[in-house]
């Protein structure tokens, strides 16, 4: 998933000014993999949060149905899609950690975002160029140097900046990094400072020298646990071919990932914002393509209206997934007193194509982000207010946009939910 929240970038930057540099001496060593340390997940606990936030609901039949589960044994749900791991409100995203805490907290499927390194391997990164944020190869000066923008300092009049990409440097040097909170500090005079401006209302407490994963230990992970797959198919930040790799290259080495290690195509569900990417699939490997996901991001720049209409063409083209971000599926109902399906939801649902949105709890609490442009709140900000409008939200995608699945930043919640009202997924 895409992050474009304009407020989160705001957050940063108002803490960097508090926030506590993170101790090198303490992370600057990854623990390495051990896929014979990872075992079926049998045990799964929600934790105090789904019954926090049914706690503060209204009364009424929701309030009553949600109350009713909460003895019920917490188990895994097919429903909910771990994002980036399914931690990732308060564990390094995309790290070994954060995909166990997703999936102990009930995540059935679990994601990993698929870019490439400068040697042509596959890893798990939310974007080709993000490890300035979400790892610590700025405190390591060789790696740092290779950076398509090695680190700038704030000097008063610009803030700090840097770029790294997975392109810049190969799998070695890659799997030498540790994952961290995703965050920066946009006041910082040195690298080591950069590393803060984590929100107050994720944590460091579990930013400790996050494991960082290919795509086939990812794919290991997953199968010992039991799981499910869903792969995401980066949009690369630099030209291609790269390195002589074309787009299409690209696409068949993330599907041969998965025959390498004899998963059945059931059980994944690729994702890709290039609609051409799901064609090649949709042709090449048809039943690797049949599940997989057209993330639709056309709304943002062509309107609602736009992408209203596109989705008939997608079915004529023999897609049968969309996944659209939350706010493309939800509206304040007139009078601004509850959240009712938008236009897409319903077109989407009148031409029988399956919807699986994005993404649950990324955002930041209701408080905060009301009356905001939050990306996933944006066509309802005005409504949402309080910790327990979540499960309302929930509530009205499950029970009447009727999502296939859901992607999650703290799996237990939506897991809970899920559960509780019988959703398979």
């Amino acid at each position: 998933m895409k992050v474009t929240l304009a407020l989160l970038t705001t957050l940063l930057v108002a803490s960097s000014a508090t926030a506590t540099p993170i101790k090198q001496d303490i992370i600057s060593k990854p623990t390495g993999f051990d896929i014979n340390a990872i075992n079926k997940q049998k045990v799964v606990s929600y934790g105090p949060r789904p019954y926090y936030l049914v706690e503060d609901l209204k009364a009424g039949p929701l309030k009553d149905k949600l109350a009713a589960c909460g003895e019920k044994k917490a188990k895994p749900s097919k429903w909910v899609i771990g994002h980036r791991g399914g931690g990732t409100l308060q564990f390094p995203e995309h790290s070994l950690q954060s995909n166990l805490a997703g999936a102990r907290m009930g995540a059935g499927v679990l994601e990993c975002d698929v870019a490439f390194t400068k040697d042509l391997k596959l890893v798990c990164r939310h974007s080709h160029c993000d490890l300035h944020t979400t790892t610590n190869i700025l405190t390591i000066p060789e790696l740092a140097a290779k950076c398509t923008t090695p680190f700038q300092p704030a000097n008063g009049t610009a803030p700090a900046k840097a770029n790294c990409c997975t392109s810049d440097i190969t799998l070695a040097e890659y799997k030498t990094l540790c994952a961290k909170m995703d965050s920066f500090n946009a006041s910082a005079t040195t690298p080591e400072a950069y590393q803060g401006g984590v929100p107050s209302w994720r944590t460091t407490l579990y930013n400790q020298c996050g494991t960082l994963l290919t795509l086939a230990e990812h794919i290991q992970v997953v199968e010992k646990l039991g799981l499910e797959h869903s792969p995401e198919l980066k949009t690369p930040s630099v030209k291609m071919p790269f390195n002589g790799w074309t787009q299409e290259d690209y696409a068949q080495a993330f599907v041969d990932e998965f025959k390498k290690a004899g998963v059945k195509f059931n059980k994944v569900w690729a994702q890709s914002f290039l609609y051409s990417d799901i064609l090649y699939w949709l042709k090449k490997e048809p039943a690797f393509g049949k599940q997989a996901l057209f993330l639709d991001s056309v709304a943002d720049t062509a309107g609602m209206d736009a992408a209203v209409a596109n989705l008939t063409r997608y079915k004529a083209d023999g897609v049968r997934l969309v996944s659209p971000p939350i706010n493309y599926l939800l509206v304040q109902a007139e009078g601004n007193t509850t959240i009712v399906p938008s236009a897409y939801a319903k077109k989407a649902n009148e031409l029988g194509l399956g919807i699986i949105t994005w993404s649950l709890e990324r955002s930041p609490p209701p408080e905060i982000a009301h009356g905001t442009k939050d990306s996933y709140y944006s066509t309802f900000s005005n409504w949402i207010s309080r910790d327990a409008d979540i499960l309302t939200v929930l509530d009205v995608l499950a029970n009447q946009v009727k999502v296939k699945k859901i992607f999650a930043d703290w799996t237990a919640t939506a897991a809970f939910f899920g559960d509780c009202f019988g959703i398979k997924g």
